[in-house]
């Protein structure tokens, strides 16, 4: 066959077009091996998977669409407690701090279970943020490309929640190479608004996205409502307490001038000098109602500052004991 096509004109259109179709064949042959292989394994995961109510429920209230389910679903996904879920997290060494973790290749998605009534939400948008992992494994590499550059675009030019954009900068030396894998998770599930192109994308993995980013809103609130009252006790409690270190120091000053003033008056009424004496007893009184009221102002402004201390510190109690309930880092893992 080699030395018979040398023969052929290479002008010729039919041999140019067999070529062509030929690699068209051998494409679509790999491409169908491939989706293949998916239907395969994805029927073999499924054929006798019930999800628990718990996970179902997790599905149905993310709106995850026939599509994302099977992501979901094909991981067996659980919700674990804490020693149990830093086992099967720390196990292959893929995990996201604290929330959920999802096995490359369809092996696996764990989420932490959280009881915590104010932190209603969390488990929610991590179930989705680690179907959303499992859907980025599946995209090929032309339409990674395309979601990527989407992605990117947006982080660029478009994204103004900070506290992402933070999240996403630590990504560059947590998960170096990851940023994009990370960013499909993120903005899919706590961003409200994304680009035309983002959103349209989505919809194959939410019948309404808007559901997750309300359910993020809500979990995140818990956090940022109680910081943003600690920055506000704490920018107030800096201004009362300049304040009551400068009527300390004035109260020192005017209570060693009254010192003095009143052994001058003493002297004035011992030595005989009445009308000195006289004459200088009203401005002292004065100063020292004046001492008086600063005083008792002082005492006051002290007490307030004590009880914003106090209301300042319960807010970072529950600050943190929000954080310890969906942190798992003091737990050791299960053997």
């Amino acid at each position: 066959m080699s030395t018979k096509a040398k023969k052929v004109d290479h002008a010729r259109p039919p041999r140019r077009a067999f070529g062509l179709v030929g690699l068209l064949v051998t494409a679509g042959l790999s491409y169908l091996a491939a989706s293949h292989i998916y239907i395969a394994t994805d029927w073999w995961k499924l054929r006798d998977y019930q999800p628990s109510a718990q996970v179902s429920g997790l599905a149905n209230s993310t709106t995850m669409t026939d599509a994302a389910r099977r992501y979901f679903y094909i991981n067996h996904p659980a919700v674990e407690d804490k020693a149990t879920f830093r086992s099967n997290c720390d196990k292959f060494g893929e995990t996201t701090i604290v929330l959920g973790c999802y096995q490359s290749n369809m092996r696996g998605i764990y989420i932490l279970s959280v009881d915590d009534e104010r932190l209603e939400g969390v488990e929610q948008v991590t179930a989705a943020h680690e179907m959303l992992h499992a859907a980025y494994d599946r995209l090929s590499k032309d339409k990674k490309a395309e979601v990527n550059r989407w992605l990117q675009d947006f982080a660029d030019n478009q994204l103004q929640d900070a506290r992402v954009k933070k999240i996403l900068k630590n990504y560059e030396t947590t998960e170096p190479g990851q940023q994009l894998n990370e960013m499909h998770s993120i903005f899919g599930t706590e961003v409200a608004n994304l680009s035309p192109q983002l959103e349209q994308y989505y919809r194959q993995y939410f019948t309404d996205r808007q559901t997750v980013a309300a359910f993020a809103g809500s979990y995140q609130g818990a956090f940022t409502s109680r910081q943003e009252a600690i920055q506000k006790y704490d920018n107030q409690l800096k201004t009362m307490s300049k304040t009551i270190n400068d009527n300390k120091n004035t109260l020192v000053s005017q209570e060693k001038q009254l010192d003095d003033e009143g052994r001058k008056l003493q002297n004035y009424r011992a030595s005989g000098r009445i009308d000195t004496y006289n004459q200088g007893v009203e401005p002292y009184n004065t100063k020292i109602d004046t001492y008086n009221k600063l005083l008792e102002d002082t005492k006051t402004l002290i007490d307030r500052y004590n009880a914003i201390v106090a209301q300042r510190n319960q807010l970072a109690q529950e600050t943190l004991s929000l954080q310890q309930a969906i942190d798992s880092s003091s737990l050791p893992a299960t053997k």
